[in-house]
């Protein structure tokens, strides 16, 4: 299904244990290229909550959605790209379940990345990465800076967010594209592979730790135009 135009719009979902600031190296990028661009600030309290939010950003769009999801955000795009504004789905080194499948489900016939080790448990159900999670894990090929900064507006994160079942997929009907992260601590690179390969997405791999967007904003930018352009 390719687009007879290109699309203007696109609304980006940060994942777990990042904010919409992890967005913030591929939104100038895409703005200088015509592009109208959305970070969503998904809340991470529930599921719900996250593709609600993530609704509501496509629903005040003016045209057509090309929709971009990192890590835990490809939860949401999978549910969320249901809505018919959306023509696109790109996932960024993000988790793909089908309808009905938690993160867990899909993530058990692979090795358990280092970074799901490096977790705090907070009240009332919310967890964080550690510093050292962040560091090591999350986005070891950044620069200490950057890190710094990915540790201080870290926001909690509801642990039940893990355990979401989409209630249908979206990327079975809709052109999708994959970026595959093969330095990645958070979820495994044949991981990603193998669901990129069960979307047929068309995939593009980079020597990225898990935060592909910050440390390859370019190539990012350049796979989310290639899906607005219908790229294939």
């Amino acid at each position: 299904m390719a687009q007879n135009a290109k699309v203007k719009n696109v609304v980006l979902v940060h994942g777990a244990f990042a904010d919409g600031s992890s967005w913030s190296k591929v939104i100038p990028l895409l703005q200088t290229r015509g592009f109208h661009v959305t970070s969503v600030g998904i809340p991470l309290t529930s599921f719900a909550d996250d593709v609600a939010a993530t609704k509501r950003a496509v629903a005040v769009e003016d045209g057509p959605v090309i929709l971009v999801g990192h890590s835990y955000g490809g939860v949401v795009i999978t549910e969320a790209g249901n809505d018919s504004k959306v023509v696109g789905l790109v996932y960024v080194a993000a988790f793909a379940p089908d309808a009905n499948q938690t993160i867990t489900d899909i993530s058990r016939p692979f090795p358990p990345p280092p970074g799901a080790t490096m977790v705090k448990p907070l009240t009332d159900g919310f967890i964080l990465l550690t510093p050292d999670g962040i560091k090591t894990a999350f986005a070891q090929d950044l620069t200490k800076e950057e890190k710094a900064l990915l540790i201080a507006v870290q926001p909690q994160t509801a642990g039940a967010i893990f355990e979401a079942k989409p209630a249908a997929a979206a990327w079975q009907n809709k052109p999708s594209w994959y970026i595959v992260a093969s330095n990645d601590n958070m979820i495994a690179p044949e991981q990603e592979k193998s669901m990129a390969k069960q979307m047929n997405a068309t995939t593009t791999v980079l020597p990225s730790s898990h935060v592909a967007m910050l440390s390859h904003p370019k190539e990012v930018a350049k796979v989310i135009e290639d899906a607005a352009a219908g790229k294939k």
